[in-house]
């Protein structure tokens, strides 16, 4: 019979503290990832943050709750995303899945949202018959130079032994592209390049009508759930990689003014922005990501805010080789959409939910 075991933000300290997390066969959360969730601003004492299924003793699966809030009407409405979800494949004929699952929606009653699913677990979810498909994101994926020594191995294992070949390659193609980007120089406007959020960030983005302000992005700088180093084999989901940095940019008009804020997050040679804050001036924002892009090797760059894709659609100088369509779906818990106004749009950025974590 499958047993599950709840954390909650004190459960949780305790339980990595102690180091009894890393007595299973697999992880069921990191260290380091459990820090970001207990530091999560918008979770509260009593919320689950993670459940463990048990079958005889050994640990069968395990899902991650990432607390979250809407503001609707001056009210919150709390909710969680489900971050991860794994099941010990020894143990699939018992449902565990399932159980968990629905301990879940009991947790949290029904308030559920999902995004940046595999395939898999999607089939999965649609299956338990109580998700619909809301808010999709539509965007754009860039690429920059070329890779195939990581991209064809990785999709074609038996091509592994032409490595040497790709590279070589690469180093070809990639050397053509940068006397191509030649003639894009360093931006002639001011702009600061920063660790963490400042004083005058928090200021200037505490103008806008976001699902998150400059102190929880830092929070989360602070806490990442990836760090540099080797992937750690027991754990199944994004812990870490050879490169994970974060850069806050902050772009000036010719008075002196702040007009946009931007995190940018670098992982593995693949850009995203997380978060983007601005007064229109998207114009010097495609110019410093063109500079910043080349200076920083960018392989490609995934993006969902339109006003920026649309800036660089008239762009002459954004160093793209190759870009395709992109879109990224959410599900909702039913009883979560009733809870939200027919009209409620939640303006997502790119690093809402825990995009911004991976």
């Amino acid at each position: 019979m499958i047993e599950l075991k709840t954390f909650n933000r004190k459960e949780l300290e305790d339980f990595v503290s102690s180091g009894e997390f890393s007595k299973y066969d697999f992880l069921p959360i990191t260290a380091h990832r459990a820090i970001s969730q207990i530091n999560n601003p918008k979770a509260s004492d009593d919320q689950t943050l993670l459940i463990l299924a048990f079958f005889e003793g050994k640990l069968a699966g395990y899902v991650g709750c990432f607390p979250d809030y809407f503001m609707v009407d001056g009210k919150k409405v709390h909710f969680a995303w489900l971050s991860t979800l794994y099941i010990n494949p020894e143990f699939q004929k018992k449902r565990p899945a399932k159980k968990l699952l629905k301990k879940v929606f009991e947790e949290y009653n029904g308030q559920i949202a999902i995004t940046e699913f595999t395939k898999e677990a999607e089939a999965l979810y649609i299956i338990m018959g109580v998700f619909d498909y809301a808010f999709p994101k539509r965007g754009k994926r860039y690429y920059f130079r070329t890779d195939a020594a990581g991209i064809i191995p990785e999709k074609k294992p038996q091509t592994k032994i032409g490595k040497p070949l790709f590279y070589t390659l690469d180093a070809i193609a990639n050397s053509l592209i940068s006397i191509k980007n030649l003639s894009v120089g360093k931006p002639n406007f001011k702009y600061e390049i920063l660790d963490r959020a400042d004083a005058e960030s928090i200021n200037f983005v505490a103008g806008f009508s976001e699902n998150r302000n400059a102190e929880e992005i830092n929070t989360f700088i602070d806490h990442p759930w990836i760090l540099k180093g080797k992937k750690e084999e027991k754990y199944y989901f994004s812990s870490f990689a050879e490169v994970f940095t974060y850069f806050w940019v902050k772009i000036y008009n010719d008075s002196g003014e702040l007009t946009a804020c931007l995190l940018l997050q670098i992982r593995n040679g693949y850009l995203k922005i997380p978060y983007l804050f601005s007064n229109n001036d998207y114009d010097r924002i495609v110019r410093f990501l063109s500079y910043f892009i080349i200076e920083n090797k960018i392989k490609g760059f995934t993006c969902y805010h339109l006003q920026l894709n649309e800036a660089i659609s008239h762009s002459s100088v954004f160093p793209k080789i190759y870009e395709r369509d992109s879109k990224r779906e959410y599900l909702f818990h039913k009883e979560l959409l009733q809870n939200l106004p027919e009209t409620f749009n939640p303006h997502f950025q790119d690093g809402d939910g825990d995009c911004m974590m991976t």
